[in-house]
């Protein structure tokens, strides 16, 4: 029921009965692809956090130097453990390149650690075994569970790695 004191709304030539312009819409809609991407853009910057890669590079490294340590150490080894340094050195420098490539000017967020030791060979050959076994699968389980968080080109380069400490394993057993 329409009173007889309402009048009707005049329709005005390119406005809605709510009184918003087809150009107020667009205006809305130009400032709302304007704004969106630059708010996107003040978080913070992807080179403050750290790469989940670089853990990798360093646990790759960590295992040569071990490999290498105990080759010279036990004889007995040797064959074994150069095999697991050639490799595990490999996969260092491939992780590094992706690292290098992904942040060429990377900034560590911490200081500096100082280099670490180089690691020690155990006195016991059957000690030195399990040592190279045992950092060895830690290598293959710590890629392996990265994986399924990874690009596809990082996740093939990861899972690559992951396969080869399990090849390393069975040449250790």
């Amino acid at each position: 029921m329409v009173s007889a004191n309402a009048r009707p709304r005049k329709r005005v030539f390119g406005r809605h009965s709510s009184g918003h312009s087809r150009r107020g819409f667009l205006r809305a809609g130009l400032a709302g692809a304007v704004v969106l991407p630059l708010t996107a853009c003040t978080g913070e910057p992807a080179q403050n956090k750290p790469d989940p890669l670089e853990e990798l590079a360093a646990q790759a490294r960590s295992d040569a130097d071990l490999a290498k340590a105990i080759a010279v150490a036990h004889p007995s080894l040797a064959a074994k453990a150069d095999a697991v340094a050639t490799d595990r050195r490999a996969h260092h420098g491939a992780i590094e390149k992706e690292l290098n490539r992904a942040r060429p000017a990377r900034v560590s967020t911490t200081a500096t650690p100082p280099p670490a030791p180089a690691p020690s060979a155990p006195q016991q050959a059957s000690a030195a075994l399990s040592a190279l076994k045992d950092a060895v699968t830690n290598g293959e389980k710590r890629a392996a569970e990265l994986v399924p968080s990874l690009p596809k080109h990082r996740a093939g380069l990861i899972g690559s790695v992951a396969a080869s400490c399990a090849c390393l394993r069975e040449v250790l057993a």
